[in-house]
């Protein structure tokens, strides 16, 4: 079955994503792209991406943002207009399935695509698009479904963009005593099969996007992009020392006793403020030739 993620938790960590991403890549993207680029976001969520590659690119855009959730699609539209119009920016909306936010160095237009990635790229436009992106995608692909995105992108001869693909688990400040059981069962998550058609890259994920489009032709370059979340951030860390815990449980359900304790210590440290995580990422761009 494909990974599902709330709404809150997309909206939760949006802050640590834009600090993390690396913005040198996001230059590059945006220079290799055409004057009024057309862009597609798999697996889009709450618009997190767009709000902040649409910046970068700087001038008029057009998005389609890719879920299989429609709550997603429509809480990116909202949560879109309401961040414009806080700046300032005026919102219209053409149609039911189109919003248009009127930066001062032009428009972007934003429409919304339900769609089960497991099937892509076949049940893709990306005939209308300029370029593919997405956030902490491939990390939960196979490397069959990479490798045919890579295909299909050299056709097109458009570039893609993957930013925060986890490369391994979250550490955590301070030490625990049972670290390394959540770290081992996290670990051995990351690898199972997400629904794509096979094991999932988990933190093998850049490497297998360099190999799928650099046997495409394409120049691909990536740079770390790593969370660091300090203790201020509470409601952040008890989220994701959560979502570390229950992935870990479903792979060492002999020693669920030792998670367990380690999620009950951890989230009365992040309440107390006396916890802070560092997670590993890593942003990566493919250019074609």
């Amino acid at each position: 079955m494909a990974e599902n993620f709330s709404a809150d938790w997309l909206e939760l960590r949006e802050a640590h994503d834009a600090a993390a991403r690396d913005e040198a890549l996001a230059a590059r993207l945006s220079a290799a792209l055409p004057a009024r680029p057309r862009i597609m976001d798999l697996g889009a969520g709450t618009g997190s991406l767009l709000r902040w590659l649409g910046l970068y690119i700087g001038r008029p855009q057009a998005w389609t943002l890719v879920d299989a959730d429609p709550s997603l699609i429509e809480r990116a539209f909202d949560t879109t207009a309401e961040r414009a119009e806080s700046m300032g920016w005026k919102v219209t909306s053409p149609g039911k399935r189109a919003l248009l936010v009127h930066t001062p160095r032009g428009a972007w237009r934003v429409e919304g695509l339900l769609a089960d990635l497991r099937e892509a790229p076949a049940n893709l436009p990306l005939h209308s698009v300029d370029a593919v992106v997405n956030t902490a995608l491939c990390d939960l692909v196979s490397e069959n479904w990479l490798e045919r995105m890579a295909g299909a992108c050299a056709a097109r001869k458009m570039p893609f963009y993957a930013a925060l693909n986890v490369t391994g688990a979250a550490r955590f400040v301070p030490p625990h005593p049972q670290d390394a059981w959540v770290r081992r069962g996290f670990e051995r998550d990351q690898a199972r099969d997400k629904g794509f058609g096979g094991r999932a890259l988990g933190h093998a994920a850049p490497a297998a996007i360099a190999r799928a489009f650099t046997a495409q032709g394409y120049a691909v370059e990536q740079s770390p992009s790593p969370w660091r979340i300090p203790r201020r951030f509470g409601a952040m860390l008890s989220e994701l020392a959560a979502g570390c815990a229950d992935a870990a449980l479903l792979q060492e359900k002999r020693e669920a006793w030792r998670i367990e304790d380690w999620a009950e210590d951890r989230l009365d440290q992040a309440a107390a403020e006396k916890l802070s995580a560092t997670v590993p990422h890593m942003d990566v761009l493919a250019l074609p030739a």
